[in-house]
């Protein structure tokens, strides 16, 4: 595992994108889901409570959630306690915090109103969206990096080229971007951690999985990964007969499981509070299906799968699985990394195919996968690292430039309301991306640069 960080320049180029790519953040809440977040913050910031009514009123009554579906499910509807409901969990809330906070600072120099509410705070925690996006870009160049010893390319590639830009920056109130940036987090530590399994390496592990929990709930099995490789290394440790090295991995295991828990404990004392119970409300847990029943169509269902949307995917787990058929000595503990990889790659689809709305019809791509994006970085620079023939990197290439097109272009249809925001209809699609989205994009994107707000009140019509 070689060059883990990244140079000088690097740094500089980035931290310049990121500065540059700001004016492309959308500073504003319009869905249900980005409201629910907001309010686990707002309400504990300023009513130092967990009732979310007159935070879901004030979004009610300011127009930006004026439906019927959003005032039945969240101001007439409660849930044990009689409290109204938040399907959300805290996670987002917890690392949107720190940008909250200076947004309240801002709302104050500026005599915006300091309520929660105001500009100020919600511009906060949208561009606080863009940087855990753009902190997860990062984080997966490193990873890449440290496995394969290159990563920087697949990397912004995996972000321009999958939904993690459009929930990083035109629709930052949802939390994707946030888990994105925690598992990112939780897969760094883990490859620090497995080159020793110190007590001090599992209790970092432990808390980095206990955030990526927070954020959303459903990533807890992402680690598989992790934990698998560890029962492996505590294999190879009983069997060496050293009672030191056994003493040390059964503590490391009992800490480390002990940082985890303490990691979501804020998320259970959140529950108690919200419902009154160490748990998410009755109408969540009947939306979930432990067969997964939707486990194949959520990858592979041609309106609403992943592969459809985001046919990058299918580069990056063919890097995945070049990584794992490596026969290169020094690629060993990279090939092991990659089988795990492709368990938590599959954990994801479990879990994605259990929940009732697998379809997530509505929304931009299969959003819920935006929390592998560290581990498609790793398998894309795994693939750029093993094509080496100059026909074959031609076309893959290509294929990434194609993949990264389909992606803006779909963003583009989804945002003029031109397509089907229910599900693909990838003929009518791929004509609209290949054949007229190159026309039309310049002014696509002058519109969206200048006169942002059109494409709302395209929304509201």
């Amino acid at each position: 595992m070689t060059r883990p960080m990244l140079s000088r320049r690097e740094v500089v180029v980035l931290c310049l994108a990121f500065l540059v790519s700001l004016p492309a953040v959308t500073t504003r809440l319009y869905a249900s889901d980005e409201i629910e977040h907001f309010a686990w913050l707002r309400s504990i910031a300023f009513d130092r409570d967990v009732s979310f009514e007159n935070e879901y009123q004030y979004f009610f009554d300011a127009g930006i959630a004026r439906d019927a579906g959003f005032h039945e499910t969240f101001l007439e509807k409660v849930n044990e306690t009689g409290r109204r409901i938040n399907y959300a969990p805290i996670g987002a809330a917890v690392v949107w915090a720190p940008f909250y906070a200076i947004g309240h600072v801002v709302a104050l120099a500026t005599g915006a109103p300091a309520d929660g509410f105001s500009q100020p705070y919600i511009s906060a925690i949208s561009y606080g969206s863009a940087f855990y996006g753009f902190a997860a870009v990062v984080l997966s160049a490193l990873i890449a990096r440290r496995l394969v010893g290159r990563g920087l390319l697949a990397s912004v590639v995996i972000l321009i080229g999958t939904p993690l830009v459009f929930y990083a920056y035109v629709a930052p109130g949802f939390g994707h971007a946030a888990s994105a940036f925690c598992v990112s987090l939780f897969v760094w530590v883990w490859l620090r951690a497995r080159e020793r399994w110190t007590v001090r390496d599992a209790t970092l592990l432990g808390l980095a999985g206990g955030l990526m929990t927070l954020v959303r709930e459903q990533d807890v099995l992402l680690v598989i990964g992790p934990g698998l490789d560890f029962l492996m290394h505590a294999f190879t440790t009983f069997r060496s007969g050293d009672s030191g090295a056994r003493r040390r991995t059964l503590t490391a295991a009992l800490v480390g499981t002990m940082a985890f828990l303490a990691g979501v404990t804020p998320q259970l004392l959140a529950y108690k509070a919200l419902n009154g119970h160490f748990g998410p409300t009755s109408t969540a847990a009947n939306k979930m299906s432990w067969s997964s029943p939707h486990g194949l169509s959520v990858l592979f269902d041609p309106e609403h799968g992943l592969i459809a949307w985001t046919p990058l995917v299918l580069l990056a787990l063919a890097g995945l699985i070049a990584m794992v058929r490596t026969t290169r000595s020094e690629r060993r503990e990279t090939s092991r990394v990659a089988v795990l990889a492709l368990l938590m790659v599959a954990a994801q689809a479990y879990t994605s195919g259990a929940v009732e709305s697998w379809s997530v019809a509505g929304a931009f791509g299969q959003r819920r996968f935006i929390a592998l994006t560290p581990l498609l970085a790793f398998g894309l620079a795994g693939l750029l690292t093993t094509v080496r023939a100059p026909l074959a990197r031609r076309l893959v290439a290509v294929a990434m430039a194609l993949c990264i097109w389909w992606n803006v272009g779909l963003m583009a249809q989804f945002g003029l309301h031109t397509m089907d925001r229910q599900k693909l209809t990838l003929i009518e699609n791929a004509r609209a991306t290949f054949l007229e989205l190159p026309f039309e994009a310049p002014q696509i994107a002058w519109r969206y640069l200048t006169d942002r707000s059109s494409f709302y009140k395209l929304h509201r019509q």
